[in-house]
């Protein structure tokens, strides 16, 4: 934490910027779990002997679901290694007003892989089990479900306080 030339404490404006940054940090720590699971599950897909009968639609969703939790991944799990790496190893001020903004949009990024992940997976596996209509409607109705609730709910429904 930056401090204030002269003065033995952090100013008003740092204390704010690493609470934000803590709340951010708390934040993806529940996100990464749900996507390493899932990355995980698509890990083991290659290996099941039934892989080798999937579609080429298939084997396009099962690239898109893997690559993009993957991606995904890396971009929730960035902020947290910026915090370790700066100040203890490079002496750099730990956050700043400029560090919180690039950590945020990697989560929001992060989320975004994380839901093309889940879409591209529930349209594989329901295309498996099921048929393509069954699929085409799952995936649609999950990622309405995503982006109701990730983005409407927090950034329409509750605009005004």
């Amino acid at each position: 934490m930056a401090m204030t030339a002269g003065a033995d404490s952090p100013t008003d404006a740092d204390t704010t910027v690493d609470e934000q940054f803590r709340s951010l940090l708390e934040g993806l720590r529940t996100s990464i779990p749900a996507v390493q699971v899932l990355f995980a599950f698509l890990l083991t897909a290659p290996l099941q002997g039934e892989f080798d009968a999937l579609t080429e639609a298939e084997r396009v969703a099962f690239a898109i679901a893997f690559y993009s939790s993957g991606a995904a991944s890396v971009l929730l799990v960035a902020p947290s290694v910026h915090q370790r790496l700066r100040a203890p190893v490079t002496g750099m001020q730990r956050h700043s007003k400029r560090h919180l903004i690039w950590a945020t949009w990697m989560g929001i990024a992060g989320s975004v892989m994380a839901l093309v992940a889940i879409s591209a997976t529930v349209y594989l596996v329901s295309n498996v089990v099921f048929n393509f209509g069954v699929a085409a409607i799952a995936t649609a109705l999950t990622t309405a479900l995503a982006l109701w609730s990730w983005l409407f709910v927090p950034l329409i429904s509750f605009r005004s306080r």
